[in-house]
């Protein structure tokens, strides 16, 4: 089979390699339908991820279909179409039991982390994977979701919800803030709507992401490049700040922006993946009793936000821009690593 294969720091390949094969009873083999490319992906590929190893096939979201299964999985069989969970988990562990599933005890690997497709064995982008603990990391597609939904399922709606929404603990009537309009940050948009906040602010640099944040669901947009930024939030909110911050950059200025922007008693909850310490200003914070949050994604919402993409109740199509097929994996890593110039949001390669 081809797959994009890791050979070092700024170095990639879409080349021939071994079929995988089934090495535990819990496995599944799946024949890639469509995947996708994260910016996890390119942090790998910058070098930011020293762990993963050179051969490593990268990739950890994607849509498919079952061609083979090991002897103790019984709830799934040849033929299935499903989407693969960003996380790997045993469903047996004293984490899995809490629903904790990126701290799975017994992935391949790294125990205590569930993210192992792409990083510690290999990945989605490639014509076939092997799934690990199968029956609790994949999901049946119902008929009528598509490729570009399903997509959508496997890493980024769910984190946006879970990390952002969920741990934000956003309220009805809440005045909610997303710092970061890329594809996670509109995911925390559009799964925002589901709590029923008041109002939903998008903020970026980008004006044509913001334009877009307004299409996922913000209700208020402000331009963080302007001088008055700060002030625009706070005339939001009376001045108060705003209940739910989300930082879904994943870089110390977007972070400090967030804390700036709460109010007593709100909620910060980190989405980004952050490269570098943030300095924490908890001599201001410490009196205005917010909480702050972070998280690796666990998928355990992915099987209810499935029903609603299926009902046509969350729109996750509008995050695919570009559609490539698997011979062109290379240009698809082109255009969003260079996502601003290309206004890409989310790439198809199918």
């Amino acid at each position: 089979m081809k797959a994009l294969v890791y050979h070092g720091p700024g170095q990639k390949s879409w080349e021939e390699v071994a079929d995988p094969a089934i090495l535990q009873p819990t496995d599944v083999i799946v024949k890639m339908a469509a995947t996708t490319i994260c910016g996890t992906d390119l942090h790998i590929l910058k070098g930011d991820v020293p762990e993963v190893q050179v051969g490593r096939i990268l990739g950890h979201e994607g849509v498919g279909v079952i061609t083979e299964v090991g002897s103790a999985v019984t709830r799934l069989q040849v033929g299935d179409r499903v989407i693969l969970a960003c996380i790997s988990s045993c469903g047996q562990c004293s984490n899995c039991r809490k629903s904790l599933y990126s701290h799975c005890l017994h992935p391949e690997g790294v125990a205590g982390i569930g993210w192992i497709l792409g990083y510690m064995i290999d990945g989605t982008q490639a014509e076939y994977v092997r799934v690990p603990f199968a029956e609790n990391s994949v999901y049946k597609v119902p008929d009528g979701v598509t490729d570009a939904e399903g997509i959508l399922l496997s890493d980024i709606l769910p984190t946006g919800f879970e990390i952002g929404v969920q741990y934000g603990h956003v309220q009805p009537g809440d005045v909610v803030a997303v710092v970061g309009s890329g594809p996670v940050g509109l995911a925390a948009v559009m799964t925002a709507r589901l709590y029923g906040p008041s109002k939903i602010v998008a903020i970026d640099l980008d004006g044509s992401r913001l334009a877009r944040a307004q299409d996922f669901g913000a209700t208020d947009t402000v331009n963080s490049g302007e001088a008055d930024w700060q002030e625009q939030v706070l005339g939001l909110t009376d001045g108060a700040g705003v209940d739910v911050a989300m930082e879904a950059v994943g870089i110390p200025l977007t972070f400090t922006m967030a804390t700036q922007i709460v109010r007593p008693g709100g909620h910060v909850a980190n989405i980004g993946v952050h490269g570098k310490p943030v300095e924490l200003a908890l001599n201001e914070l410490w009196i205005a009793n917010i909480v702050i949050s972070t998280g690796l994604v666990n998928t355990n919402t992915l099987g209810m936000l499935l029903t609603l993409v299926a009902e046509h109740k969350l729109p996750a199509e509008k995050f695919v821009t570009h559609t490539f097929s698997f011979d062109q994996m290379l240009e698809a890593y082109d255009v969003f690593g260079n996502a601003a110039a290309n206004d890409a949001l989310k790439v198809l390669v199918h």
